[in-house]
């Protein structure tokens, strides 16, 4: 039997060892990452403006003029006088029409139907590009390690909003309803804003390597990120709230600021019965604790832009150095609104402003727990 002890004496070099091949976590993950950040772009734009196309659908009382939900016939709409006649005969039988609307013209009706009928139609083409950019990069095996079902994910999302949002504007058919129920209207925009949140943290996750990604966790600021966590609770917690003002139209009463009809609490909050109407109907009460919602947010964001100047990292400072600036902006829009009785102008833009402070808080959240790296000078 042959002698298989080795000589201390032996040359390494005869010794055959496994060297490990640098960028090994990016070749596991290796997929179209470009592509797929710009095709979410995409997607990111349009459901951008889907959410304000919405807020004015609301805003010029256009919800209701579709009556039915045909997802795949809806998307032509009325091409002769007597397809217009029939939609127009359909909106007359809602309570919005008998008792609001009544003697409304033709060409009035076509106004506010061409409103929601953008809205619903730019809502399938954002499901159309979803569809086709999802099984493009998936039949061509572009799509990198562990997104498959991410993407698959934001997909799911867009159907569950269509059904969400039909379930809304029911809502505004049944008998004595002038629009559709608040609380309904809270969690369709809500829902938007998840969808519109999510698409933000992919494509920032997607502009950097799996590599990049791990190596910058491991720099992340763990208190700032878990407050930028909390900051992004309290503006969901607003945007609900705003959700509710308008869908009441709350915020065309009232207009002092910073009292309500001369004291700090609305006249009559609770009068609803039972008491937990009030707080989605009464428009005191509802515009009171967007009010208050939006001091206790303001608040907290100087706290968490105070802790980000403590940070040594120069892009993540800037991100929350924004994140203040457009909250600053975002009360003055909320403030004039308020004064002015929400017009529909300042009304939409104050909407604007809501996305994109949504926007760079994520950001600013995403940079605290994932910063870029910089040189000991900053």
């Amino acid at each position: 039997m042959a002698d298989k002890t080795r000589s201390i004496f032996e040359d390494v070099g005869d010794v055959q060892k496994q060297v490990a091949k640098p960028g090994g976590i990016d070749a596991k993950s290796k997929g179209a990452r470009g592509a797929i950040r710009i095709w979410l772009g995409m997607i990111f734009a349009l459901v951008g403006i889907m959410i304000l196309v919405g807020g004015l659908t609301r805003l010029t009382d256009s919800g209701l003029s579709i009556t039915e939900w045909a997802p795949f016939a809806g998307a032509m709409p009325p091409t002769t006088e007597t397809a217009w006649d029939e939609a127009f005969a359909k909106y007359k039988e809602i309570p919005e029409y008998q008792l609001q609307n009544k003697g409304m013209a033709l060409s009035e009706f076509k106004s506010i139907f061409w409103w929601e009928w953008g809205h619903r139609q730019l809502g399938r083409v954002i499901g159309l590009v979803w569809a086709v950019g999802f099984l493009g990069f998936l039949v061509t095996r572009k799509i990198p390690t562990g997104w498959t079902r991410k993407l698959l994910f934001l997909g799911a999302l867009g159907g569950l909003q269509g059904a969400i949002g039909w379930w809304m504007v029911s809502s505004g058919l049944k008998e004595g309803m002038l629009d559709v129920a608040s609380y309904r209207l809270a969690t369709h925009l809500g829902l938007a804003f998840v969808i519109f949140g999510f698409i933000t943290w992919y494509i920032l996750q997607l502009a950097r390597s799996e590599a990049a990604l791990m190596q910058a966790r491991r720099m992340a600021d763990a208190r700032l990120s878990r407050l930028g966590t909390w900051l992004i609770v309290l503006a969901f917690v607003q945007i609900l709230l705003g959700a509710l003002v308008a869908g009441i139209d709350a915020g065309r009463g009232f207009p002092d600021w910073p009292l309500m009809a001369g004291g700090f609490f609305p006249p009559q909050p609770f009068d609803l019965v039972p008491l937990w109407r009030n707080f989605f109907e009464d428009p005191g009460l509802v515009q009171f604790m967007h009010r208050m919602a939006g001091y206790i947010l303001f608040g907290f964001g100087i706290y968490v832009w105070a802790r980000a100047r403590k940070n040594g990292n120069g892009r993540t400072r800037f991100a929350f150095n924004m994140m203040l600036a457009v909250m600053v902006l975002q009360v003055v829009l909320g403030i004039v609104t308020v004064i002015y009785s929400a017009p529909a102008h300042i009304a939409i833009i104050h909407q604007l402003g809501a996305v994109v402070l949504w926007v760079v808080i994520l950001r600013a959240r995403f940079l605290a727990g994932h910063p870029h790296p910089q040189s000991i000078r900053g």
